[in-house]
Formats: C-alpha cells, sequence, structure tokens
C-alpha cells in the first residue's frame, strides 16, 4: 500500500473528480460527492480543510471505493 500524503480537501475533491465523481451538494464545510456505477451509486464526503489527516483520507477513500494508489496517480 502506498503512503499517503496529506492533502487539502480541495485537492482531494479535484482527484476525485478526474476519477469520475461530480459534486452533489455541500453543506458547511463538508462537499458530498456522488458517481453512478454499474452497481449503483457511489459517494462520499470531503471536508474543505486545509490539510485532510491520512486516516480521513482512507476513509474517503473506502466511501469512494478507491484504492490509495489509484488515488495517488490522480493527484
Amino acid at each position: 500500500m502506498p503512503k499517503l500524503r496529506r492533502v487539502s480537501g480541495q485537492e482531494a475533491i479535484r482527484a476525485l473528480e478526474h476519477l469520475g465523481f461530480e459534486k452533489a451538494r455541500q453543506r458547511g464545510s463538508h462537499m458530498v460527492l456522488k458517481k453512478q456505477t454499474t452497481e449503483g451509486a457511489v459517494g462520499c464526503v470531503v471536508p474543505l480543510h486545509r490539510e485532510l489527516a491520512v486516516g480521513t483520507l482512507r476513509g474517503i477513500l473506502q466511501q469512494a471505493q478507491i484504492t490509495p494508489e489509484k488515488f495517488m496517480e490522480n493527484l
């Protein structure tokens, strides 16, 4: 498993958009992203913080069903 580096919420959203996610809605400092797949809709919540903790980023990637390798390639 590659070492995830710390990224901002905006950088994470940009990488997820490259992977096919679209902004669904925002409430306060949290952005909800969604993506349609053949199995159904996949969504994740990204806090718009200056720097995301690595554990938070791992949780986002689990929600989005994306491997850390694929995410790091799209940063």
